[in-house]
């Protein structure tokens, strides 16, 4: 029986029980993919200031996200297809995140639904939203997130264009996939993802099959979604969302201190320091990277999070000493659900939590809030190397 001790063993469990092209769909970024390799190795550059005979009873990771309380700051990101990467994946992810008291954030993308999401939880989820063309689509979706009690309304503003991913075109990724030679040899030998497909509640999108005009089956999602995300997105249309939304309202997507600025500007809860994880603009600069300059920028003014790149609990505790009050992980807990469904996501949680924990204790903290630069040992030319 394997031993799980780190993400990196839920990762290997994962890439051998889950389809090649949902596993490369997870495990890839955009064109060159320099941008998704350094969100994780510029972490690593950060080191850590042990200090030594510090009291270190009574520790705690308890904190808040835009007032609501949770366990560690952090929350599940949003994830498509989540649910082709175990069967019914949006739900089990959602129950694990409630049961660990962490917020989970559904996906427009999702395969399962707002729905069903809210008839398997008791506690408020967080969603996501892509802008689209389609302005009553896009209001019924929001309404729906309304009625199903969600807390919190993320707006991604990262993708007006999809950037190219080239192992999804190689792969010809599909919702669901089709069975040509190669998909049914890799099904072959992930017969148990295949069994628990077959039972699961759905099998495509469930926020946009039956919702979009003209939607009624995956042939037709297929030109309706390749139409669909709006590359007019600007600040006056940010603008409006936020007035129909009344809940917490996140804007994701913020690698630049004037974006900034004007997430602030608009009313914004919180932003979220993010570059798609890797997956949008390859040349980007890492998500960490960034954080100091934005921060400079708001201040305290608003929550920012930082998302990107997070695999351990050591780069949780690195963002929020260089002051983020939250972080989401995305692959970290689809490592977990893809390897042991919801009992996968709770062990990533609990492996990410000791770490935090154990490291903040060798870092002679024994509270997040008191997490501050004073406990990293960053290289000198980390943040102003570029101009």
């Amino acid at each position: 029986m394997t031993v799980i001790t780190e993400i990196t063993d839920l990762k290997r469990i994962y890439k051998n029980r889950v389809p090649k092209m949902f596993y490369d769909y997870c495990e890839t970024g955009s064109w060159t993919e320099q941008t998704f390799r350094e969100n994780s190795t510029d972490f690593e550059k950060i080191r850590l200031r042990q200090r030594v005979a510090v009291d270190m009873e009574g520790r705690s990771t308890a904190s808040k996200m835009v007032g609501r309380d949770v366990t560690m700051p952090v929350a599940l990101a949003p994830v498509g297809l989540t649910g082709m990467q175990h069967a019914n994946g949006e739900i089990l992810a959602a129950k694990a995140a409630e049961s660990f008291g962490v917020p989970f954030t559904l996906s427009t993308m999702s395969i399962c639904s707002i729905e069903d999401v809210a008839e398997h939880t008791t506690v408020p989820f967080w969603f996501q939203l892509y802008v689209m063309r389609d302005d009553e689509f896009i209001t019924n979706l929001i309404d729906r997130a309304k009625r199903a009690n969600c807390e919190a309304l993320l707006l991604t503003l990262d993708l007006q264009i999809l950037g190219q991913r080239h192992k999804d075109l190689k792969n010809g990724l599909s919702i669901p996939p089709k069975l040509n030679p190669t998909v049914l040899m890799d099904l072959m030998t992930k017969w148990t993802w295949a069994i628990k497909m077959l039972g699961a509640k759905r099998r495509t999108f469930g926020n946009i099959v039956g919702h979009a005009k003209s939607v009624n089956d995956i042939s037709s999602l297929a030109s309706w979604t390749s139409e669909q995300f709006d590359p007019k997105l600007d600040w006056d249309t940010v603008k409006q969302y936020r007035k129909q939304w009344d809940g917490k309202f996140i804007l994701k997507g913020i690698l630049d201190a004037e974006d900034a600025k004007k997430a602030l500007e608009i009313g914004a809860d919180a932003i979220i320091v993010s570059n798609h994880g890797g997956r949008q603009l390859d040349g980007a600069l890492s998500s960490i990277r960034v954080l100091p300059e934005i921060l400079d920028a708001v201040g305290d003014k608003i929550e920012v999070h930082l998302d990107s790149g997070i695999r351990s609990g050591q780069d949780v505790l690195k963002a929020l000493a260089l002051g983020a009050t939250g972080t989401y992980i995305g692959r970290a807990y689809i490592y977990g659900l893809g390897a042991l469904g919801q009992l996968g996501v709770e062990t990533a949680l609990s492996i990410i939590q000791k770490e935090l924990d154990t490291t903040m204790a060798l870092c002679g903290e024994k509270n997040i809030h008191s997490l501050n630069r004073s406990n990293l040992l960053i290289p000198k030319d980390f943040f102003h190397k570029y101009s």
